[in-house]
């Protein structure tokens, strides 16, 4: 819609109230309710907002090591902008009239911290070579039988979950919630986030949703989208829904892989595929799966951003931990698909359910490109069988601390995202490995208190 037919659409509707937001640079939603009026205004110019919002984490504590903003600027207003094809109503909120929004200054240039803008420019870059960016991201979840008030009260710990048992792709288990169930799958589809898939996976209370595959932006509005519906959702249930990568030790965790394919602009060929190869996969998808294969290193805190991320990352988890890649197998950190020439796609498998879809989708795409744009050769050969065990081409690092600082001083990072975004993002992943250091943890007091 362009602003006549947006007018036009809230005169005939009604319309009152809109609720817009934009994803931070955890993938957190920040936004707000306004009235029609001043969002009519701020069409054009934008609508201001405290930039604070790109200078505090996910428990709005202020970073002390950003230069973007901080007590050192004041905290100035930024501009954020709301994107007209965003539009959609909330069914579970009265059909609430919602956009999302991103962060674009006057002359056209992207704010460095705003994980939407970074993904529309490497989109934009995609295009710009001739090619369709086709992504879907798929989330394993937990739910549990708890509210915020009551998770402070018991201090997080004995977390019941809405079923017990290793029960994965049970027909039982969702039955005995089937109103949950159902409404995840049909309110999520008229949200405009449709599902392809929905079942149990295993473990006690776990669901996992492949929503359907579009262009890389509107995939990652989908994604960012859904992890706050499901919560949303969930709570008009008595229900909780985590997105940890890994909540308990003993359990599987997490995943959000990314399934990604290039094709023609008319979407009419998938331009992964090659009836003539032996692995039916063409020279441009050798390419980009060389590029993410060669940039995983250098971006990794964009696919694990968060502390936890890492207790997923472990051998035999069902999560990868070496620069591996394989022909459907799923202990590589890339998983060929590889089927049919519809189908043909790669699986980016590091990922976990607690990404941020922009930034994850944004380190994807943007290293399968370098891979193109440099036109590196496949020289890994495909992992047949364990990929843990195989190691020839290294592993990935095994806490946030260690990736921030390889990605910060990385110059490939640089070349694909620019200076003042890695340097951003990674102060704010260093920053939350020192929250997490100075913490005195509950296997700490349990080891130490009595014997030492």
């Amino acid at each position: 819609m362009d602003t006549q037919q947006i007018t036009a659409y809230l005169k005939d509707k009604d319309i009152k109230k809109i609720k817009f937001a934009f994803a931070d640079i955890d993938g957190v939603l920040r936004g707000k309710l306004i009235n029609s009026d001043k969002f009519l205004d701020g069409l054009k110019d934008g609508y201001g907002f405290c930039d604070v919002v790109f200078g505090w984490d996910s428990s709005d504590a202020c970073y002390d090591n950003v230069a973007i903003t901080g007590w050192h600027s004041g905290y100035p207003d930024k501009y954020c902008r709301i994107d007209l094809s965003t539009l959609r109503n909330i069914p579970w909120q009265n059909d609430q009239t919602f956009f999302l929004a991103d962060f674009i200054q006057a002359d056209g240039s992207s704010v460095p911290a705003c994980p939407r803008s970074l993904l529309k420019r490497i989109a934009a870059d995609c295009e710009s070579m001739g090619y369709h960016p086709e992504f879907a991201q798929e989330f394993e979840w937990f739910n549990f039988n708890e509210t915020p008030q009551g998770l402070q009260d018991k201090e997080f710990t004995k977390l019941q979950t809405i079923s017990t048992g290793m029960f994965g792709y049970s027909i039982l288990r969702p039955s005995q919630h089937s109103g949950f169930y159902y409404d995840l799958f049909n309110l999520l589809g008229e949200f405009g986030v449709p599902l392809e898939g929905l079942h149990t996976e295993t473990g006690p209370g776990v669901y996992e949703a492949a929503i359907e595959h579009d262009h890389v932006l509107a995939s990652a509005d989908k994604a960012a989208l859904f992890k706050t519906a499901v919560k949303e959702i969930a709570s008009k249930y008595g229900i909780m829904a985590s997105f940890m990568a890994k909540w308990n030790a003993d359990l599987p965790g997490c995943s959000g892989h990314i399934h990604q394919s290039l094709w023609n602009k008319d979407k009419t060929e998938n331009l992964f595929h090659s009836a003539s190869d032996t692995n039916k996969m063409s020279d441009l998808h050798k390419h980009y799966l060389a590029g993410q294969l060669h940039c995983l290193p250098h971006v990794l805190p964009m696919y694990a951003p968060t502390v936890n991320s890492y207790k997923r990352l472990v051998e035999g988890a069902w999560a990868p931990t070496t620069i591996t890649w394989g022909l459907d197998n799923r202990t590589t950190a890339i998983r060929i698909i590889n089927d049919t020439a519809k189908h043909t796609r790669l699986e980016t498998r590091i990922p976990g359910s607690d990404t941020n879809p922009y930034l994850a989708m944004s380190a994807a795409l943007a290293s399968g490109l370098y891979g193109i744009k440099h036109k590196l050769e496949l020289t890994i050969p495909p992992t047949v069988g364990n990929g843990y065990q195989n190691k020839t081409n290294g592993v990935l690092a095994n806490n946030l601390e260690k990736a921030a600082i390889d990605m910060q001083q990385s110059v490939i990072a640089k070349e694909l995202f620019g200076d003042d975004f890695v340097q951003h993002f990674t102060n704010t992943r260093l920053w939350e490995w020192r929250q997490f250091s100075k913490q005195v943890t509950n296997w700490e007091l349990k080891r130490y208190f009595e014997i030492i």
